[in-house]
């Protein structure tokens, strides 16, 4: 389907965007994905804030949350994050005031631009009947909160969806081929959206999120979204991740998602960040980021606790200037997840330095400068 005239005449700047829908309210997300909480709770990990034990949604909270982020993998190894443990989550998140916004993978285990492997028990399904699959499945997912009096607030459909999801039926970019294949892809993400809304209990918001991996690349973003749209899906917030380790500079960010919102007229989150606080290895599994060098903007920020809370000190001033307040806020990868728990049964953590709390579980400068409210 192509773009419709008022969309077309809207990203080129040639209507106002004040005639375009805008959020309710300017409010500020500060969120953080504790999706391993469970898990490091039962492999012993405690964590502190001033000296003080408290669970983390709860440390969280009193240093100024007011979401978490919870993701789910539909058949993933024992003790990982399956919809139970998001159930368990949510309902803590809850009472910590927190709201949630649940990332489905639609994947038994990782998902990212460079693997979207289709559940195993999805296996072998043509279009329309994964369709099928997914609307069911995100509907029953949504209502199972709802059954909880915990309803989502915000869902993703998909993580990382850059290159589609699903694979290989959603796949944008097929290996040996030129051939874009922009209307399957599209198919299965609005089949999510309609499945999320279907389970969405009356009366309470439920916004859709795309998420890609492209917080400092413009030209990225525009691609994916020019196409999405072109493809009719209608969806509510645009998220973004950006660690400045790969995806560049605050300079890029900043001019990504000043453009996007002129644009689009689409309220955005980085979905995703997280920045060092040291260079040191806390386990025996080498480190995904272990060399200054790989930091744009080193020089102000350095690994160190110091320099890891001035990073978010300067990501939440960015968030507040987009224009037309369209910036919503940021979540946090996963800071409790420290040396204990491993990405795979058996395996290391590649992350344990770009955590909000020490090897040991105590609560690093980060955590105010993230969190505080204004």
């Amino acid at each position: 389907m192509p773009l419709s005239r008022r969309t077309f005449l809207a990203a080129t700047g040639a209507i106002p965007l004040a005639t375009l829908a805008k959020p309710s309210h300017r409010e500020e997300i500060r969120g953080a994905d504790i999706s391993f909480t469970l898990q490091e709770e039962a492999a012993g990990t405690v964590y502190r804030l001033d000296g003080r034990r408290l669970p983390l949604e709860r440390l969280l909270s009193k240093a100024g949350a007011n979401w978490v982020r919870l993701r789910i993998w539909t058949d993933p190894p024992a003790g990982y994050s399956d919809l139970g443990q998001a159930l368990r989550l949510a309902e803590r998140a809850r009472h910590a005031h927190q709201k949630v916004l649940l990332d489905l993978h639609y994947s038994d285990f990782w998902a990212d631009p460079g693997k979207q492997f289709t559940p195993a028990a999805w296996a072998g399904q043509d279009l329309p009947t994964l369709a099928r699959t997914v609307h069911d499945y995100t509907a029953d997912v949504i209502n199972a909160f709802a059954r909880r009096r915990i309803p989502v607030d915000m869902v993703q459909i998909g993580n990382e969806v850059t290159a589609g999801m699903l694979w290989p039926v959603g796949q944008i970019y097929p290996p040996g081929t030129d051939v874009q294949r922009w209307p399957e892809f599209a198919t299965l993400v609005k089949a999510g959206i309609a499945g999320a809304r279907a389970g969405n209990p009356r009366g309470h918001r439920l916004r859709t999120m795309l998420h890609i991996d492209r917080g400092g690349d413009n030209g990225g973003s525009q691609w994916f979204f020019d196409h999405v749209l072109a493809q009719g899906v209608q969806f509510d917030v645009i998220g973004e991740s950006f660690y400045p380790f790969w995806h560049g500079p605050m300079s890029s960010l900043t001019a990504n998602l000043n453009d996007l919102a002129t644009r689009y007229g689409k309220p955005m989150v980085v979905v995703e960040t997280a920045y060092p606080w040291t260079m040191a290895d806390g386990d025996d599994l080498a480190n995904s980021v272990s060399d200054p060098a790989t930091l744009p903007d080193g020089a102000a920020y350095p690994p160190t606790p110091a320099g890891q809370a001035a990073f978010f000190t300067d990501l939440r001033r960015i968030i507040r200037a987009v224009p037309n307040g369209l910036g919503l806020g940021f979540f946090d990868w996963e800071p409790e997840w420290v040396p204990g728990v491993g990405w795979e049964p058996g395996a290391g953590n590649p992350n344990d330095n770009l955590t909000m709390f020490d090897f040991s579980g105590a609560a690093l400068p980060s955590i105010r400068t993230a969190f505080r409210p204004r």
